[in-house]
């Protein structure tokens, strides 16, 4: 029979949850398909039998003579990190509930605490180690962890995973969404050593003359360090009420897209330590500008979806194909992504860091989500702070982005009203917007009005000019009505082509076509008072169940600027050459 095992030997004290090194849990996972949840029932009818909260793993029934009607060791295994959809094509278009198992074997060391640390499952989920509930998790693109220590045993762990991407009206995002609803453990999966008391979180402001840091331990007090050599900065102080705080004067070099420096940075408080990189900037308004450390930046972006180019197909699985996309956009000649329409990877955020990308992120409150719901403001919240909370000392990220193309209506004013407040208040240092509809008076007068440009710092739009309105040669005579004092930026606009399709300017779906629009766009959104920004929608084509036209779409939305493969369309050389020109 065989085992997939994980032979973990922690010698080492300082793995906290945030941003440290991780042993991996990554791997093959055996995995059975659950159409009808009966895993699930059974789970519930055992739950009535209050002597044990069980979680079935039949790998541990040895009596041969009772029914057994699944069995781990002779299922399939999937890889993980990664999307069932693509790794099995009988499970291409699958909504529903699927078991994943992960055998492995750990030598726990005394006075550690252990921890299990999902980088994301797509959408909601229930852990169970050792034939124990650990917990369950909703929303399928954050972090989530559960503590093991009492769990966790010394030899074979069996950890089993119960996922499910089935669609809900009350969910965040909702029944109706424009990208594959990509399900599985669709990112990194760890098992996290650390002493009683370590590091919990740490956070960490910038204002251009003074640093503040805040140091959150959990487990008891110690004495909290903080150094950054190359700053000769080395503080000392002690704890109060689980929170350890100091601010320091500092001139460091400033991180930008032109120079992104990172400074290393140790944290210690007793026997745990924390190694990390930071960048030191700010960010904010001016009238209609956008300041980037006290001067004016123009966002030469483009949007992004996480799904990756060419090898690994589907969900983006690792460094390299993180790597991949963004090595595209760096030939664009973007300083700017928007990470659509979710929140991305931690390896996108800070590999984009590194290669000097400025960041929109985004949580999935997409089209007409239940407003009314008090059960989906608080899927909305949760994933809101989840996403700020891991984000928050990346010096890439910018802005904040509540929410993508919602109808004018009093209930969502009000839903994301609270949001933008709640991401006002757990993250003061950052600009917080939403990407916004134009209204339609007529094609040549569209205005762009909403009370929620009121609540925001940024008036951030989509539009589609020549693609769903009008065409390409429409542009000539739009005349804009936008917003005065805000900084503006077109979070959207674009068209669509196959690439490789040549023919007639006038022909949707031709490269000559989508050439034409991105030149027609590009003159006149050009012309609008306070415009600070731009992401065309997008950098690559990318998969979609409502794009079935046979022969063109199949199943991918074709708005990138490369296809599925990396191959570029004519339109990227437009984009390419305008972005070129604002140097």
């Amino acid at each position: 029979m065989k085992r997939l095992l994980l032979v973990l030997s922690f010698i080492f004290a300082l793995l906290p949850l945030a941003g440290r090194e991780t042993l991996s849990l990554n791997g093959r996972w055996n995995y059975i398909v659950d159409p009808m949840d009966t895993g699930i029932y059974k789970y519930q009818m055992q739950l009535q039998r209050p002597s044990k909260r069980y979680f079935a793993d039949r790998h541990f029934y040895q009596d041969k003579s009772k029914l057994i009607e699944y069995d781990f060791d002779k299922a399939p295994a999937l890889a993980v990190p990664g999307d069932w959809n693509t790794q099995s094509e009988r499970l291409y278009y699958y909504e529903g509930s699927v078991w994943y198992r992960r055998l492995f074997h750990v030598h726990k060391l005394p006075g550690q605490r252990y921890f299990l640390q999902f980088d994301a499952v797509n959408y909601k989920c229930m852990v169970g180690l050792n034939n124990e509930i650990l917990g369950e998790h909703k929303g399928g693109f954050t972090p989530f962890r559960f503590e093991v220590t009492e769990v966790l045993k010394e030899g074979e762990n069996s950890l089993v995973v119960w996922v499910n991407n089935t669609r809900g009206v009350s969910e965040v995002p909702t029944l109706n969404f424009d990208w594959w609803n990509y399900g599985g453990i669709t990112r990194d999966v760890s098992l996290v050593a650390v002493p009683e008391v370590y590091i919990k979180d740490w956070r960490y402001r910038f204002d251009g003359k003074e640093v503040t840091f805040d140091v959150f331990l959990d487990g008891g007090s110690a004495e909290v360090q903080v150094e950054i050599p190359e700053l000769r900065v080395k503080k000392t102080c002690a704890v109060k009420e689980g929170v350890a705080s100091f601010k320091a004067k500092i001139r460091p070099e400033r991180w930008s897209p032109e120079h992104p420096r990172l400074y290393d940075i140790s944290i210690t408080a007793g026997a745990d330590r924390l190694d990390e990189r930071i960048g030191f900037r700010t960010i904010q308004t001016a009238g209609e500008q956008i300041l980037l450390n006290g001067k004016p930046v123009f966002l030469k972006g483009v949007a992004v979806h996480d799904e990756s180019i060419g090898v690994n197909p589907g969900r983006c699985r690792g460094e390299e194909d993180v790597r991949a996309l963004l090595e595209v956009a760096k030939d664009l000649g973007c300083n700017f992504l928007r990470l659509a329409h979710y929140p991305h990877s931690e390896q996108m955020v800070r590999l984009a860091e590194e290669m000097g990308f400025l960041l929109w992120e985004e949580i999935p409150c997409y089209w007409n989500i239940d407003w009314k719901s008090e059960e989906t403001y608080a899927l909305a919240e949760q994933q809101l702070l989840e996403m700020i909370r891991r984000d928050a000392n990346r010096a890439a990220t910018i802005i904040w982005s509540v929410a993508n193309e919602t109808p004018h209506t009093p209930e969502r004013f009000a839903f994301l009203k609270k949001l933008i407040e709640k991401a006002r208040a757990e993250d003061p240092t950052r600009l917080v917007s939403a990407a916004i509809q134009k209204n339609k008076p007529d094609l040549y007068h569209p205005v762009i009005e909403d009370d929620l440009v009121e609540l925001t710092d940024l008036v951030s739009f989509n539009q589609y000019v020549g693609w769903y309105d009008g065409v390409p040669a429409d542009c000539d005579a739009v005349q804009w009505s936008v917003p005065r004092g805000k900084p503006v930026i077109i979070s959207e606009f674009g068209g669509g082509a196959l690439y490789g399709n040549h023919g007639s300017a006038s022909e949707m779906f031709t490269e000559e076509y989508l050439e034409l629009l991105y030149r027609k766009n590009l003159e006149m959104l050009s012309k609008i008072p306070g415009l600070s920004g731009l992401s065309p929608w997008c950098l690559k084509d990318f998969r979609s169940p409502k794009r079935p036209l046979t022969g063109i779409q199949d199943d991918f939305n074709r708005k990138g600027l490369v296809d599925e493969q990396g191959r570029r369309k004519m339109a990227f050389a437009v984009l390419q050459e305008y972005y070129r020109r604002l140097r």
